[in-house]
């Protein structure tokens, strides 16, 4: 793919990323969010996560599938924008649903441990955004680098067990996501599985006859 064409992609995500933020402040600021504003911003936000989150993971897959290369590229903005809404869905939590009280926010975490978990999915996403540029790649050297970008599996594992927990009744978007997942997560498996292992040389063996 022509870089010119690679430029517009991004600059389609770029924006595209964007416009679940927008409207969210749109319909906010033209009171369009429902009889319950701060859940619908929560849950949203949440959402947005999740999508972004399951996007990335389904890059190497398809790049694997199709050929294409070039979508190795789109991954870190995906990535990133995952980790913008995650924290937007902690700041939103944080801010309208616990009044910026920390106290509050960690008794509610210990009652309701759905929140540990998806915690525990914004945790794991923060040294995938520090460590993702290409600065970041040299430092830590390209192996190290790939062993810590295993936290992203963490992250979006977590997100859909938080998000599946969250849920009171209707399990089915939960389970969608749980789906989509199991099978990006078993192609991954099948690959790792089919690829050549290292063969271990054999020992080296004495002579009889040359008395060693």
């Amino acid at each position: 793919m022509k870089e010119n064409d690679i430029r517009f992609i991004k600059l389609l995500i770029l924006v595209n990323g964007v416009v679940p933020l927008a409207l969210l402040i749109w319909d906010q600021s033209h009171n369009k969010l429902g009889a319950n504003p701060q859940n619908f911003l929560i849950l949203t936000t949440g959402m947005m996560t999740l999508i972004f989150l399951v996007l990335t993971m389904a890059v190497t897959p398809l790049r694997k599938i199709t050929g294409w290369n070039w979508l190795i590229q789109f991954r870190r903005m995906l990535g990133l924008y995952a980790f913008f809404y995650g924290c937007l869905h902690f700041l939103c939590f944080f801010s309208l649903d616990r009044g910026f009280s920390i106290s509050s926010t960690l008794t509610e975490m210990v009652k309701r441990k759905y929140l540990i978990v998806g915690s525990t999915a914004l945790i794991a996403m923060i040294p995938l955004a520090v460590t993702s540029t290409n600065a970041m790649i040299k430092r830590l050297g390209g192996k190290r680098w790939r062993a810590l970008h295993r936290l992203a599996y963490v992250a979006v594992i977590a997100g859909v067990i938080h998000y599946y927990m969250q849920v009171k009744a209707d399990v089915r978007q939960p389970l969608v996501f749980a789906v989509v997942l199991a099978v990006l997560l078993g192609y991954r498996l099948m690959e790792y599985w089919r690829r050549p292992k290292p063969v271990m040389a054999a020992p080296a063996t004495a002579n009889p006859k040359s008395g060693t």
